[in-house]
C-alpha cells in the first residue's frame, strides 16, 4: 500500500515573517490555477568517464529537443546531437523522446516515443536507432502493432536489439532488419520478458529480461498468472453499457503467479529453465541478472512469507545452481538494488540489516566471506555512487536528526568512520546524482522554508562549480506570502519518541484552544515527517488559514531510519500498534500544547493513511471526532499478497493480526464524523474496499459520508475538475463537521 501519490501542488516558498498577515490561499488558487511554479534541472546522465554529463535542451526551431553534452569541471556546452537529426524522413518535426539508451560502443542511440501506460507506467511504445556514424533514423519492429514494444536494449556487440512485444521476446538485427521471434508461448496466462501487476507493484519489477554479456543468451522471467484471481473494474461512464476491465490480482492467501527464470539462446532456440527449489507459487523471484563477464546468473528466490532470500549462482551454460548467500529475518527481508561487483568480479556489495541498521556489505564470489563496510548506529536510506578506483562509497544517511537526509561516505575495505560530505548549515533533504568516478554530483536541497536549489558540486569537498536552478524568483515571491513554517517537535511516549510537525494558523493566539486535524500515513511504504519542501504543502497551508493547527506524527514502522527494531516492530500487527502510537501521541500532544482542543480532533490520509484514519476512528473513538479517509483498505484480506504478507505473515499464520489489524472488524465503534472517498477505477486498492466497509456500517446502523469517483484511479486525478472538486469536498467537510478558529479555554 503506497503513499497518496505526489499531488500537483504548485510550488511555494514558506517563511514566517512575525506578526505580518498572511495572504489567504484558496482552493481554486491551489489546484485549479496556476499560482507559481518552481523550476527543475530535468533529468542529468552521466557519461562512463564521469567528467560530463548528457541533458536534452529544447530547440526551438526544430521544434524539438537536443541532446547535449556538457564538461562537469569547465562547463563547457557541445550539441551532441541536434533535434533535426531525430526527425524520421518524411516527418514534420522530431521525435518526442521519452527515453534513451546508448550501445557499449557508443555508435548508437536506441530513442524510446509514443509511449503508453501499462498500468501505471508507460512502459510500452516506439523505438527508433540512430547510427551516429551515417545518421540513419530506423524504426524499430515494423510489422508489429503501434507502441507495442517494451524495454528494448542493445546486444553487447550493438549488432541486435532485443524487446518485448505482445508478452513474448524478439530480436532485430541492426543490418539486415531481420526480426526473429525467440519466445512463442506468450499471451494468455503467460507472461514473458515482463511481469503481472503485482510484481510490478511490490517488487518495481518490470523489464523481465537481460542479455549475456557475450551476447548468445537472453535470461528472462516467465510468469504463469493462471488461478492468481481476476478482479473485475467496472466502467460505467464511457459508453451506455457498462465495461468490464479485468486485471490479475493475487490477494492476501490467493494463489500466486507461477514464475520461473529460463535462458535461450539469442538466435532462437529451445528455453531452458532453471530448477529452483520449492514450488513456483510459494517463492518470488524478484532480481535476476548475468555477473558481469561471465554466463552465470545470480538469481535471488525468495519464500512466499519473505522471511529467506536465498541468493543464487546459475551457469546458463548447464544450467547448475550453486548457493551464494542466504539472508533471513523472522519478520521480513527487503529486496535492494545495490549489488556492484568489485575487483573483476571477485566481490559484490549486497545490503543488509543482519545487525540491526540497514548496511552495505563486501561478500565473495562463492559467498563464504562477508564483510561490514558501512560502519554504525544508523540506516543507510540508499546509495548513490560506489567508486571502486577511489574506494569509497557515497551514500544518504541521517544519524541525528531523523526528518532530514545527508551525504555521506565510507571507505569500501571497511576501514575507517563514516564521513558527512553534505555540509553543516544546510538542514533539510539533500540528493544526488554522483558521476561514475564520484567526482562530481547533481545535487538537490530543499527544506520546509526552501524550494529547491540544484548544483553541480564537486566532491567530496562539495564545491558548488555550477548553479542550475536556486528558483531566486520563486523564493522572493514566496517571501509576500507570509505563511507559517512547519515546526517540527518531538512526541515522548512511555516506550519510544516520535517526530512530528505542526502548522499553526497565522492570527496564533496561545491562549486559546484550537482545532488540530493531523495528517496520518502510518505504513511501512513511507512517512510524513520530513524537512523537505513538499511544494509548501499548500493543502494543509490552506486549512491552518481557516483557523486549524495541523500537525503530522511518524508512528512506529513508518519508512524512517531508525534501525530494523523502529521498522520491524509492526510485524504482524499492520494497523495495531501504529494506530496505538497516534493515538498515544495524541493524547500527549494534548499535554504539551494547552492550545490543543481535546474535543476537536480530526484527522486525514490517504492510501495507508486512509487505513490509518478509520482505524482511529474505529479502535479510538472518544479521541477523533472528524476523519476522511481517502482510497483506504477497509480490510487487510482485500489487498494484494506481497505486500501484506511482507508485513503480517501468512494469512494461516496470523489470523488475529488480520483481523484486529483490519478496520472493518471495529466499524461498530464508530462515534465522529467520517467521510469515505474512493475512486471506483482504482486498480491498486480496491473500491471494494469502500463498498464492503459500507455494508457493516448500514448493519451496525452508522451514520456516515461518502464519495465515490468514477474511473478515478488510486491517486483521483483523472478528468476534468477531479483533484479541485475532491479537496473543495474536504475543505467544505472540515468546516462543516470540525469547527474552525480559537476558543477561550
Amino acid at each position: 500500500m503506497k503513499t497518496r501519490p505526489t499531488l500537483l501542488f504548485t510550488a511555494l516558498f514558506i517563511f514566517f515573517l512575525g506578526s505580518a498577515r498572511a495572504q489567504t490561499l484558496t482552493i481554486e488558487k491551489i489546484f485549479g490555477g496556476d499560482l507559481l511554479k518552481t523550476k527543475g534541472t530535468g533529468a542529468v546522465r552521466w557519461l562512463p568517464d564521469g567528467d560530463a554529463y548528457l541533458t536534452m535542451e529544447r530547440n526551438e526551431s526544430a521544434n524539438g529537443r537536443d541532446v547535449v553534452k556538457y564538461d562537469a569541471r569547465t562547463g563547457n556546452r557541445e550539441v551532441l546531437i541536434p533535434a533535426d537529426k531525430l526527425t524520421p524522413q518524411g516527418a514534420k518535426k522530431p521525435l518526442p523522446v521519452s527515453g534513451y539508451s546508448w550501445s557499449s560502443d557508443n555508435g548508437k542511440l536506441l530513442i524510446f516515443t509514443n509511449t503508453k501506460k501499462v498500468w501505471r507506467y508507460n512502459t510500452k511504445g516506439d523505438y527508433w536507432v540512430l547510427d551516429m556514424k551515417t545518421g540513419s533514423l530506423k524504426q524499430l519492429g515494423k510489422g508489429l502493432p503501434e507502441s507495442s514494444l517494451m524495454f528494448a536494449k542493445f546486444s553487447p556487440d550493438a549488432k541486435r536489439v532485443a524487446y518485448v512485444s505482445n508478452l513474448n521476446i524478439y530480436t532485430e538485427d541492426l543490418g539486415n532488419g531481420k526480426i526473429s521471434q525467440i519466445t512463442h508461448d506468450g499471451g494468455g496466462d503467460i507472461i514473458n520478458g515482463t511481469f503481472d501487476w503485482v510484481y510490478e507493484e511490490e517488487f518495481d519489477c518490470r523489464d523481465g529480461f537481460r542479455w549475456s554479456p557475450d551476447g548468445k543468451y537472453i535470461a528472462y522471467w516467465q510468469s504463469d498468472t493462471k488461478g492468481t484471481g481476476t478482479f473485475y473494474l467496472i466502467n460505467n461512464i464511457d459508453s451506455v453499457y457498462s465495461t468490464v476491465i479485468p486485471i490479475p490480482y493475487p490477494k492476501v492467501a490467493a494463489t500466486i503467479s507461477a514464475v520461473k527464470v529460463g535462458v535461450i539462446p539469442s538466435k532462437g532456440g529451445k528455453t531452458k529453465w532453471f530448477s529452483l527449489p520449492g514450488d513456483p507459487r510459494d517463492n518470488y523471484i524478484p532480481r535476476m541478472d548475468f555477473i558481469p563477464g561471465s554466463n552465470v546468473l545470480m538469481i535471488q528466490q525468495m519464500d512466499r512469507p519473505q522471511h529467506t532470500n536465498t541468493v543464487w549462482a546459475g551457469n546458463a551454460e548447464n544450467m547448475n545452481l550453486t548457493t551464494l548467500l542466504t539472508e533471513t529475518d523472522k519478520a521480513w527481508v527487503d529486496v535492494y538494488d545495490n549489488i556492484k561487483w568489485l575487483g573483476g568480479s571477485k566481490f559484490f556489495t549486497w545490503t543488509s540489516e543482519r545487525d540491526g541498521w540497514v548496511h552495505l556489505y563486501q561478500v565473495s564470489r562463492d559467498g563464504r566471506d562477508l564483510r561490514l563496510i558501512t560502519k554504525g548506529s544508523f540506516d543507510v536510506v540508499s546509495i548513490q555512487c560506489i567508486d571502486e578506483k577511489g574506494g569509497y562509497v557515497y551514500y544518504i544517511a541521517s544519524p541525528d536528526n531523523f526528518t532530514e537526509r545527508y551525504l555521506y561516505r565510507s571507505r569500501l575495505d571497511g576501514q575507517g568512520e563514516s564521513e558527512r560530505i553534505t555540509p553543516a548549515g544546510m538542514p533539510g533533504i539533500h540528493s544526488y546524482n554522483i558521476s561514475p568516478n564520484g567526482a562530481w554530483a547533481v545535487h538537490t536541497y530543499s527544506n520546509c522554508t526552501t524550494p529547491s536549489v540544484t548544483e553541480m558540486v564537486s566532491l567530496p569537498k562539495h564545491d558548488v562549480v555550477k548553479v542550475f536552478e536556486e528558483n531566486k524568483t520563486a523564493r522572493e515571491m514566496f517571501q509576500s506570502l507570509n505563511l507559517r513554517p512547519k515546526e517540527f517537535f518531538r512526541i515522548p511516549l512511555t516506550d519510544i519518541t516520535l517526530d512530528g510537525w505542526m502548522i499553526r494558523p497565522p492570527q496564533f493566539d496561545s491562549t486559546k484552544k484550537y482545532p488540530v486535524i493531523f495528517e496520518v500515513y502510518g505504513e511501512p511504504a513511507g512517512a510524513t515527517v520530513l524537512n523537505s519542501f513538499q511544494g509548501g504543502d499548500l493543502w494543509h497551508q490552506f486549512l491552518a488559514q481557516q483557523g486549524y493547527v495541523v500537525m503530522s506524527v511518524d508512528n512506529r514502522g513508518t519508512k524512517v531510519p531508525r534501525g530494523r527494531e523502529w521498522k520491524k516492530s509492526i510485524y504482524g500487527q499492520i494497523g495495531i500498534l501504529a494506530s496505538k502510537d497516534q493515538a498515544d501521541a495524541v493524547l500527549k500532544i494534548e499535554q504539551m500544547f494547552p492550545f490543543v482542543d481535546k474535543d476537536r480532533i480530526g484527522i486525514w490520509g490517504w492510501s495507508g493513511g486512509g487505513s490509518m484514519t478509520l482505524n482511529a476512528m474505529f479502535r479510538y473513538p472518544d479521541i477523533y471526532k472528524t476523519g476522511i479517509a481517502v482510497a483506504a483498505i477497509s480490510d487487510l484480506k482485500l489487498y494484494d499478497c506481497i505486500y501484506q504478507e511482507r508485513y503480517m505473515n501468512l494469512l494461516s499464520a496470523n489470523p488475529g493480526g488480520y483481523r484486529d489489524g483490519s478496520p472493518i472488524n471495529y466499524a461498530k465503534n464508530l462515534k465522529g464524523n467520517l467521510l469515505m472517498i474512493h475512486g471506483t477505477g482504482d486498480d491498486n486498492v480496491h473500491y471494494q474496499n469502500l463498498e464492503m466497509l459500507v455494508n457493516e456500517l448500514v448493519k451496525d446502523e452508522k451514520m456516515f459520508d461518502m464519495l465515490a469517483y468514477p474511473m478515478r484511479t488510486h491517486g483521483i486525478y483523472e478528468r476534468d475538475g477531479t483533484t479541485l472538486h475532491l479537496y473543495t469536498t474536504m475543505e467544505k467537510y472540515w468546516k462543516d463537521h470540525l469547527e474552525a478558529g480559537p476558543k477561550n479555554r
